[in-house]
């Protein structure tokens, strides 16, 4: 006998997924386009997508609309998960391309105190805040330990997709404190996926030592394994995949080597997007062709600028780029939205503790950065600037926050609260950067790294998918 086949999806589930997707997309496109006209990130508006179609205001307004389009379905939902996670992952990856280590090693010294700065102090901050806050913030049954561990590491991530369109956009790029933003910035993302990926196991498998230190080996494991056996395998594929003219081989590989890794660290009891992250920066160390001293627009030490590491070229993934940033990535943030409910902040403690979050956050990351910039003897108003510039969390601390909360480690009121500093943030870079760097001197040196006016900026060290959505 033949076992019976699996039944497709119900008729009215695939129409309501439809009408779910087709609506999200398009106000999240039309909200993200308003969001950076008035200089926002995208993600902003994206993310107001779901607040507008979520508890905070379509339940109140029209609750039979939102039963209908958005029922409170688990089935239902997931199929919007599902997408979610695929763009997420993609996205992870495509951030991981970009993970410049040869900046990070220019900058030497000086990055590597104020990384470690703007990683430690807001993490410690926000692990202390964790014991603080009211027990209402944790999940049913959740761990205070590790719902502490979480919020230090949502307060100590930086967006480097935020950041480097920040940076861009306001064309510092070639200052010093610019490449310092960056490269510090770098190390902190790299460190914040670590922890994350230990924190999630321990929200799965509990606080127990043994559980703990098998989730550490495999943590090495995944580690000594890219090192050393991912890297000539991804190397090898992206090299298969070029052969063809056309792009749809290597996009094709790239999805499933990111798809592969967030399998593995998941299967592992890790977090998939660790995964992702890693190899996504196989895929940039194994893919891209760089000149080996020129990643910064008129670096110094420009005439070894004929030198190549030779790879494939990374440029044929846009067709990825675009498909992940224009529509899988504003799905999930749509997604996330729905997810907050800002009418929580009506109760006068949660109010209360966003405010004290959003300040611990701010003042932990620029103290942290500021801490390790003096450490270095740079001036005061180039330690406040790299505090301006790592303080955005955007895109990164929206995904945290969503892995706390479906994990079970966040409740609804405190993945609102980590959102809202994720905005909050992102929001106060641009202005905050413009203010302090008025104030740095503007040396002959960065003088001669800025290209002219018109020249083409082909080695500039950007995260490529985000040149023209800030997220």
């Amino acid at each position: 006998m033949f076992a019976a086949p699996v039944a497709p999806v119900a008729a009215h589930y695939l129409l309501v997924f439809l009408l779910q997707v087709s609506i999200l997309l398009l106000l999240a496109l039309l909200l993200g386009r308003l969001a950076t006209r008035f200089g926002m990130p995208a993600v902003v508006g994206e993310l107001c997508t779901g607040v507008l179609l979520g508890p905070s205001l379509l339940d109140h307004v029209a609750p039979g609309v939102a039963d209908w389009l958005l029922p409170k379905d688990a089935g239902q939902f997931h199929l919007l998960d599902a997408v979610g996670q695929i763009g997420v992952l993609l996205l992870v990856g495509i951030t991981g391309t970009e993970i410049n280590f040869a900046l990070v090693r220019r900058r030497g010294a000086t990055a590597a105190r104020v990384s470690i700065g703007g990683f430690i102090v807001p993490l410690g901050l926000g692990v202390a805040t964790g014991y603080l806050l009211p027990a209402s913030f944790l999940a049913d049954e959740g761990d205070r330990t590790v719902f502490a561990l979480f919020l230090g590491v949502a307060m100590c991530v930086s967006a480097i997709p935020v950041i480097a369109k920040t940076l861009m956009d306001m064309n510092l790029m070639h200052r010093n404190v610019g490449q310092l933003i960056l490269s510090a910035g770098m190390v902190d993302d790299v460190f914040g996926w670590l922890m994350l990926s230990v924190v999630s196991a321990m929200a799965t498998t509990g606080l127990r030592v043994q559980q703990v230190g098998l989730s550490l080996l495999y943590l090495l494991v995944v580690i000594g394994f890219a090192a050393f056996i991912g890297r000539p395998l991804v190397r090898s594929a992206l090299r298969l995949a070029a052969r063809s003219a056309e792009a749809g081989p290597i996009v094709a590989t790239t999805v499933v080597i990111v798809l592969l890794g967030a399998a593995a660290t998941h299967a592992m009891g890790l977090e998939a997007v660790f995964g992702a992250f890693v190899a996504g920066i196989l895929i940039g160390m194994c893919g891209r062709t760089i000149r080996d001293q020129t990643a910064i627009p008129g670096a110094v030490d420009a005439p070894i600028r004929d030198r190549v590491r030779s790879g494939v070229d990374l440029g044929r993934l846009a067709p990825l780029r675009t498909v992940v940033l224009g529509v899988l990535a504003p799905l999930f943030f749509a997604t996330a939205g729905l997810r907050m409910d800002l009418t929580a902040l009506g109760d006068p403690v949660v109010l209360a503790a966003a405010i004290v979050v959003l300040l611990i956050a701010i003042l932990g990351k620029f103290a942290g950065a500021y801490i390790g910039a003096r450490a270095s003897r740079l001036t005061r108003w180039e330690a406040l600037a790299l505090g301006s510039g790592m303080n955005a969390r955007g895109v990164i601390e929206v995904i945290v926050a969503m892995v706390g909360l479906q994990l079970g480690v966040l409740s609804t009121a405190a993945y609102t609260v980590i959102v809202l500093v994720a905005i909050v943030t992102s929001l106060m870079a641009p202005p905050a950067l413009r203010f302090t760097m008025r104030r740095v001197e503007h040396t002959a040196e960065e003088q001669l790294r800025q290209r002219t006016p018109g020249e083409p900026d082909e080695d500039r060290p950007v995260v490529q998918g985000v040149q023209s959505e800030d997220r």
